[in-house]
């Protein structure tokens, strides 16, 4: 108990500095656009975002907003991280996939927007599609890597017990695999969060991008600051929900970095 606390005060310490820097540099860039209240002070935007936490409009757009992204983040895990490890695991797939992978992977996905939204219309499906198809390709590439560019030795020692395809996936290619793909995932978050707001700022009543979006086409710069810290904060708890899982899952890799 005394070693969680001793480990927690570090980390808590070194957030409130960072904060405490954001909260400084903002005061000081708003103090150069006060003419017309264009920018908000830190403690200004803090009072409308509190008081917005009290909202049930702002709820409204904040889980809308939190589905869109969660089930495309997980659409994304569900098909990118097996495949990922199917192409780093059997290089004969690999040969026929990865030239197909990275011809399409240096391709911003963003510029796909219009043909998706022919293709699958201006409802939820679109934007979740886009997004889990950005973040699939990083979960992908990363997992297809790591897993490529494991040492033979665990695989033939396995083998040499006799383990056949499952043990294999079980016991070395699942381990080798799973921090890989919540790197890429938490590196994906803010991806994520970025086309979910483009995604929002068009053809759609709610969302925290149409938040934003709206607030500033009404020159309501308080609320417009709202939609972003609100849209903050849920990329921040994406985030740390996806290191919680990693050190949940990946509890072996803990293990070696403190050795």
């Amino acid at each position: 108990m005394n070693h969680s606390a001793n480990a927690l005060l570090p980390r808590l310490v070194r957030f409130g500095a960072a904060v405490a820097v954001l909260a400084l540099t903002w005061w000081a860039v708003s103090k150069g656009f006060r003419q017309g209240h264009v920018l908000p002070g830190p403690l200004q935007a803090a009072s409308a975002f509190f008081g917005a936490l009290a909202s049930k409009a702002f709820w409204d757009h904040f889980f809308a907003s939190a589905l869109r992204v969660i089930l495309a983040m997980t659409a994304a895990w569900v098909v990118a991280f097996p495949l990922g490890i199917l192409m780093g695991s059997h290089k004969k797939l690999d040969a026929w996939l990865a030239p197909l992978v990275f011809l399409t992977y240096p391709i911003p996905k963003i510029v796909l927007l219009p043909v998706v939204l022919l293709l699958f219309g201006l409802g939820d499906f679109s934007k979740v599609f886009l997004i889990a198809l950005i973040v699939g390709y990083q979960v992908l590439v990363a997992v297809r890597d790591g897993v490529a560019g494991l040492n033979p030795k665990y695989v033939d020692s396995v083998r040499t017990l006799g383990g056949g395809p499952w043990p294999l996936f079980r016991h070395v290619f699942l381990p080798a695999a799973l921090p890989y793909g919540f790197t890429a995932l938490r590196l994906g978050t803010g991806t994520g969060i970025a086309v979910l707001f483009f995604v929002e700022s068009f053809a759609t009543s709610r969302g925290l991008g149409y938040l934003i979006m709206d607030a500033w086409g009404r020159l309501h710069y308080g609320d417009m600051i709202v939609g972003i810290l609100g849209m903050s904060l849920l990329g921040a708890a994406l985030f740390e929900t996806i290191e919680v899982l990693e050190k949940t899952l990946c509890r072996w890799q803990g293990a070696r970095r403190r050795a």
